[in-house]
């Protein structure tokens, strides 16, 4: 939205785009990049890890661009429909998108924590409200997948304002985040200091 495309999101937290990143490249451009992103993490993490990969859908020049692109050649083991709470659609060509895509890509030995094989693959989240970061995850969506893992280390190499972290910390793992964006980095280490000091009054 950041070149003029947010037409009445005028007042959008994302019409000043993000911070330190320019995302309105061309779309050849930002599938390889992507790609790169999901081939660096592929390699990094051990045999009984995974990869969940949050993408929203995308309507191009009329058409719903899906991301088979882009994950086509990883293991995809499965697809979560995380559904959001509520919404405003402007636009009268399509019906309200109400839900996002999380692509589970699991290494052969990735199983999840016990009991978590019970839990349905669509899950029902508010979006987060309160947070400087113009586009944030809620804490309760990344608690669902850190807890349904049996993972030591979390790595968010998108870690924006410090949300997977923060997570991690709940579930008392050890997390690795990282964000091109010092700004966001620092926003990141607040939320965590805060966190922090409030979990030990608990």
């Amino acid at each position: 939205m950041k070149d003029g495309r947010g037409g009445k999101w005028a007042n959008a937290a994302l019409q000043n785009g993000y911070t330190h990143h320019g995302d309105s490249m061309p779309h050849e451009e930002y599938v390889e990049w992507q790609r790169n992103c999901l081939k660096e993490m592929m390699r990094v993490i051990p045999d009984d890890g995974a990869i969940f990969y949050n993408h929203k859908w995308r309507v191009q020049g009329g058409f719903l661009q899906g991301r088979e692109d882009i994950v086509g050649d990883f293991p995809v083991r499965q697809i979560i429909i995380w559904k959001r709470k509520g919404g405003i659609n402007f636009n009268a060509g399509y019906f309200l998108p109400t839900f996002e895509v999380i692509y589970m890509i699991a290494k052969p030995e990735f199983k999840l924590a016990p009991k978590a094989n019970g839990l349905g693959d669509v899950w029902e989240f508010t979006q987060e409200m309160n947070n400087e970061h113009p586009a944030a995850f809620p804490v309760e969506l990344i608690d669902r997948i850190i807890s349904s893992t049996r993972a030591k280390t979390v790595l968010d190499p998108f870690v924006g304002s410090g949300t997977t972290a923060i997570s991690a910390i709940n579930f008392e793992r050890n997390y690795v985040g990282i964000d091109i964006s010092p700004e966001y980095c620092r926003m990141a280490r607040k939320r965590i200091k805060r966190h922090q000091s409030n979990a030990k009054l608990w």
